[in-house]
C-alpha cells in the first residue's frame, strides 16, 4: 500500500491538457476543473471532510481516454449548477490515464489502491459518495453524452441527494 505521504504534491488545471502537471510545495495534491479544487489523495481528503463534517464526492476517470468521463466532466462538473453546490462536498478525483506523462507512477499505484478498494468494477467514468470516515455511501456509473440532450439528471440527482 501506498502512503499517503509517498504522493508528491502536484496541482492540474483539468480544463487544460492534464499532462500541464505542475509540483507544488504541499503535501496536499490538488486538481482543478474550472474553478473547482479536486484532491487526489484519499487521506487528505478524509481529513478535510472531518474537519468540514462533510461527504466527499469520489470522481474516478480515465483522463486521456474514456470519452464519457471527458463528457462528463464538460457537461456536468465545469457547470455552475454543480459549482454553486461543490462547497459542500470534499472534491476527490482518482485519474486512471493510460499515458505515463500525466501523472506520476507513485500517484498510479496509489489511485490503483483506491480503485481496488471503490471501483472493483474498473467502470469509468464511476462517481462514488464517501462519508467523512471513508464508507461508501452510494455510487452512479457511467454517462452517455452521444445524444442530443446530454442527460446530466441521473448525477445531479445522485448528488443532490446528499445535499
Amino acid at each position: 500500500m501506498v502512503s499517503a505521504m509517498s504522493i508528491s504534491a502536484q496541482q492540474v488545471n483539468f480544463n487544460e491538457q492534464v499532462d500541464d502537471m505542475e509540483e507544488t510545495s504541499s503535501t496536499e495534491e490538488t486538481v482543478s476543473v474550472s474553478k473547482l479544487h479536486w484532491l487526489t489523495n484519499l487521506e487528505e481528503a478524509k481529513k478535510q471532510a472531518n474537519k468540514e463534517n462533510k461527504n466527499i464526492i469520489l470522481f474516478f476517470t480515465g483522463s486521456d481516454w474514456c470519452a464519457p468521463c471527458i463528457a462528463l466532466k464538460d457537461d456536468y462538473f465545469n457547470t455552475p449548477a454543480f459549482e454553486d453546490n461543490a462547497d459542500k462536498f470534499v472534491l476527490l478525483l482518482i485519474d486512471y490515464p493510460r499515458r505515463k506523462d500525466i501523472i506520476s507512477p507513485e500517484q498510479m499505484k496509489y489511485n490503483r489502491t483506491i480503485i481496488d478498494k471503490y471501483n472493483k468494477s474498473k467502470s469509468f467514468p464511476k462517481v462514488v459518495m464517501v462519508s467523512k470516515g471513508g464508507r461508501e455511501l452510494g455510487k452512479i456509473s457511467g454517462y452517455s453524452s452521444f445524444n442530443s440532450y446530454k442527460d446530466i439528471s441521473h448525477h445531479e440527482k445522485f448528488i443532490n441527494k446528499y445535499l
